[in-house]
């Protein structure tokens, strides 16, 4: 699990499909699993097995609107990601981020990653790295 700025806050994220960090990503941030979590990559290649099934016509929309902080919800029908992810529904939270980190992030790592707000949920968002560290830093 990695903690890392995002285009507005502070976000945790980790590998969507290691189930053990997702569940203690979930249970650091309290944050119930039939919400569901955003994943956020580098570019459309990274998500390639759920773009796919999208028509042409969905697929120039997200062209058009990516990269950038917009998040869009796209079915997975072959369920590709992980229910943690998906939490208790049957598409997924994602985003084509234009910030430089997160995309450099999502390249090493090889593809998307799990990209949620830092903050407990229901607490104030978290916008400075000493907030972070006060707020989670022996939990990271």
């Amino acid at each position: 699990m990695i903690a890392y700025p995002t285009e507005a806050v502070w976000g945790l994220g980790c590998d969507p499909w290691n189930q053990n960090a997702v569940l203690r990503l979930l249970s650091i941030k309290k944050r119930p699993v039939g919400k569901g979590l955003i994943l956020v990559a580098a570019s459309v290649d990274q998500i390639f097995p759920i773009y796919k099934n999208l028509s042409r016509p969905q697929q120039d929309q997200l062209d058009k609107a990516w990269p950038s902080p917009r998040t869009w919800l796209i079915p997975d029908p072959d369920n590709w990601i992980p229910m943690l992810i998906k939490g208790a529904h049957t598409s997924v939270a994602v985003r084509i981020s234009d910030h430089p980190l997160v995309s450099e992030l999502c390249q090493r790592f090889g593809g998307p990653i799990v990209s949620t707000s830092a903050n407990t949920a229901g607490k104030a968002e978290i916008r400075s790295r000493l907030r972070l560290l006060i707020a989670l830093g022996a939990k990271l």
